[in-house]
């Protein structure tokens, strides 16, 4: 799989329409099959994989007999709660005999844009990804209501890819791209395959949502707000049509239309980008000589090198790093509360957890989560 050689930790967004069949809203089990091969041979290779699928609302139209085009709300939740168990076993029962882990995640608006919410649910999915499961995420559409859900899988795959620092989103679609018109109108639209950036000429390109589908909300335009809000996070975006057998070995060929956004810098950069220049400190960490030394050769700040705490911050906050002469050599995000990092200062990680009662790790601020003053 050459073209997705260069990427190590890639979400796989899955649309509605490639998952179910719209005419009997089962699931295209050989095609799904194919897929799971794929992502068996990348898990091989080394590769991380998420998968953001929608189809839990389609499988539920068939299982509560709802036909209808336009659903209430109400409607599209039952059709989520009765169609998301469904969606669930049917990757595990692909996956499984591949030898590959899954576990749910279920995620709503809150828990990508609230801070606290979107650091717990990164902890979760980066400790699933290091114990080898892949995590099948969706939105979870049963409790989401109109004022507080994304809408469709695109934008929720766009934060997950940013939220867990993905380099590479894949977003396998019923099009194979972008276009500058609309080609079922244009027959000389001509197809786009790469975009360095994403201008608004580029966003004009993607018209309006899909609204013709009953099985998907998502259209070319959602998939440009999503590629967006990847690529600003450092995460490369590719569009390409998935009908095929065997999906990513297929676009990995390069054998087929694609449209690559390309990320103009890594997540790691890309988040201490925005770290250094977004965020407002609510307290200071004051750290000893030693710890000093350490993150300046590349470590991540542990309680051991901890002096003392000043301001009032919880767990995820942007706090200042102080040296004992009283100059800020950085910032970043705590891993815990102004009070729990004051108890724990000077401590050793097999201490943490007899003094706290929970063992939340040594690491106050994980380097991947700290910008040092150059």
């Amino acid at each position: 799989m050459a073209a997705l050689k260069p990427y190590n930790r890639i979400a796989v967004k899955i649309g509605s329409s490639l998952l179910v069949d719209e005419t009997t809203g089962l699931i295209n089990q050989v095609w799904l099959g194919s897929l799971a091969q794929d992502i068996a041979s990348l898990t091989t290779s080394g590769k991380q994989i998420l998968i953001i699928s929608s189809g839990a609302i389609a499988l539920g139209r068939g299982r509560l007999g709802l036909s209808k085009a336009n659903l209430s709300l109400a409607e599209k939740q039952a059709c989520a709660a009765a169609g998301q168990v469904v969606l669930t076993q049917t990757y595990e029962a692909v996956l499984d005999p591949l030898g590959l882990k899954t576990a749910q995640a279920l995620l709503t608006l809150y828990d990508t844009e609230d801070r606290r919410r979107w650091i717990n649910a990164r902890a979760t999915l980066a400790t699933l990804l290091k114990l080898g499961a892949i995590p099948i995420i969706n939105e979870n559409d049963t409790v989401a209501t109109d004022e507080i859900r994304y809408g469709d899988n695109d934008r929720l795959a766009a934060r997950v890819a940013q939220m867990c620092g993905a380099d590479l989103l894949v977003l396998l679609s019923d099009v194979d791209g972008l276009y500058d018109n609309d080609p079922n109108i244009d027959a000389n639209a001509q197809h786009i395959p790469k975009i360095d950036e994403i201008t608004p000429n580029i966003t004009a390109m993607g018209g309006d949502p899909n609204k013709k589908r009953g099985t998907g909300s998502g259209g070319m335009a959602t998939k440009l707000q999503a590629a967006k809000i990847a690529t600003d996070a450092g995460c490369t975006v590719v569009i390409t049509k998935g009908d095929k057998q065997n999906p990513l070995s297929v676009l990995a060929s390069g054998t087929e239309n694609a449209s690559w956004f390309l990320a103009k810098t890594n997540p790691v950069i890309a988040r201490k980008q925005w770290i250094a220049g977004t965020l407002k400190p609510k307290g200071s960490l004051i750290i000893d000589a030693g710890a000093t030394r350490a993150l300046a050769k590349g470590s991540s700040l542990l309680a051991a090198g901890l002096v003392r705490v000043e301001g009032h911050f919880e767990r995820g906050d942007a706090v200042m790093i102080v040296d004992e002469k009283g100059t800020e050599i950085g910032r970043g995000l705590t891993g815990y509360n102004a009070n729990n990092s004051a108890a724990i200062k000077g401590l050793k990680s097999g201490d943490i957890e007899a003094r706290l009662g929970y063992d939340g790790g040594a690491t106050l601020i994980h380097r991947d989560n700290m910008v040092l003053n150059t």
